[in-house]
């Protein structure tokens, strides 16, 4: 049977139809996350691979369970932490806070004090009034300057919110810290969450190049780039390209090797680590007057106020997997809608789907669940959150 709070292990490949079944699912409220460790591993492997010369800083907001953060901290993963919380869970597990950037551009004083206690040294800034608060509360700190060099298509645009312009704002803040003293080692940027503008990464290699000879003229020891994220959980072919375009950049901008550079992915390693499995409670037919059917709608047990919110906060488009058997005969397939269990008509999962007619207490598997779910999922409207099993394949 398989068991809550520990990992479970597998031989081969991880089958649902045994899940479900073994979990009772058909009797149970909640929908089930199942979650292979395994693939963190694979993650791993492959981004040492491709961008060996990168040393990844996990994003720990994008998925803060603990099984996953304890995971990737033995592989070796540092850690992108964005507030006191965040780094205390990585400090927990041993990680030396050497291991840990401060990659929040706007930090709260008593999370900055404790970072400060806590000996994390590297923090991101991009504005005069963070680099005051840190000059006033942690002047020893290391500062890396944050500047805006935004794709031209992102899931998750952020340039409204954080990095200074490059152009002008930059300089002026390396100029400032001069001023107060202040240690700065580097610059980072953030194309932008799920990138899909390759070519963003060079271009903003390419600014960074010319902020480090300015830093280096003003006596600072320019040694860190931070590339930020934007890279694929679930399209590999699609990170191989971004790898390529990183590597040939940082070859011809940043040749040195004593310069570290860094990247912080999130969605890049937990993505495809989570299956989510939902049953569905009720159907409704949307019908002409004439009795033609136009929608087959489906209602299930997690929504975008707990497990989807992804397609809310992160713009995510649902896959969907059914169980039907389809092998022996043509099924027929039906314009069909996905709603989630609440009130609220925003809580639409999927809509314009060709599936089998399917009847309440059917199972729908939703892959690559792993991003930007489980951290913001609420209860809200009183349905439950999914519980979590964790698999791990059997070494032989």
């Amino acid at each position: 049977m398989f068991k809550e709070n520990e990992i479970n292990f597998y031989e081969n490949e991880i089958d649902l139809k045994q899940v479900i079944e073994e979990q009772k699912l058909e009797t149970a409220d909640e929908a089930l996350f199942v979650c292979d460790l395994t693939r963190l591993k694979e993650k791993y492997d492959m981004w040492t691979k491709y961008m060996p010369r990168v040393k990844p800083y996990y994003a720990v907001k994008c998925n803060d369970d603990g099984f996953i953060v304890k995971t990737l901290a033995e592989l070796g993963t540092n850690f992108d932490c964005a507030s006191k919380g965040e780094i205390k869970q990585v400090l927990d597990l041993g990680v030396h806070p050497d291991r840990i950037i401060f990659a929040q551009p706007c930090k709260p004083v008593s999370h900055l004090e404790y970072a400060k206690q806590m000996g994390v040294m590297t923090s991101t800034v991009d504005t005069e009034f963070e680099i005051h608060k840190l000059h006033k509360h942690y002047p020893e700190s290391n500062l890396v300057i944050r500047f805006r060099c935004e794709a031209k298509d992102a899931q998750c645009p952020l340039g409204d919110k954080f990095g200074c312009d490059a152009e002008n704002e930059a300089t002026s803040l390396m100029l400032l810290a001069k001023s107060l003293n202040l240690k700065v080692i580097g610059t980072s940027f953030h194309v932008g969450s799920g990138c899909n503008d390759l070519p963003a990464y060079d271009r903003a290699i390419t600014i960074a190049k010319n902020l480090f000879k300015f830093g280096s003229l003003l006596g600072y020891e320019m040694n860190l780039l931070d590339i930020g994220g934007g890279f694929p959980g679930s399209d590999n072919q699609k990170f191989e390209k971004i790898a390529e375009i990183v590597n040939k950049s940082l070859m011809r901008h940043f040749p040195d090797d004593k310069v570290n550079i860094i990247a912080e992915p999130g969605r890049f390693f937990v993505a495809s680590a989570y299956t989510l499995i939902c049953k569905i409670h009720a159907k409704r037919e949307a019908r002409l007057p004439n009795g033609k059917l136009l929608t087959k709608m489906y209602y299930l047990n997690d929504g975008v106020y707990g497990s989807f919110n992804c397609i809310l906060y992160d713009h995510q488009h649902a896959e969907v997997q059914h169980f039907v058997d389809e092998e022996n005969a043509e099924v027929p397939k039906f314009n069909s809608l996905i709603w989630g269990p609440t009130c609220d008509a925003l809580d639409k999962i999927a809509e314009d789907l060709q599936l089998p007619d399917l009847k309440c207490g059917d199972f729908l598997a939703f892959p690559n669940m792993g991003a930007y779910t489980i951290p913001i999922a609420s209860p809200f409207n009183g349905f439950m959150l999914p519980k979590i099993l964790y698999f791990h394949k059997a070494k032989i």
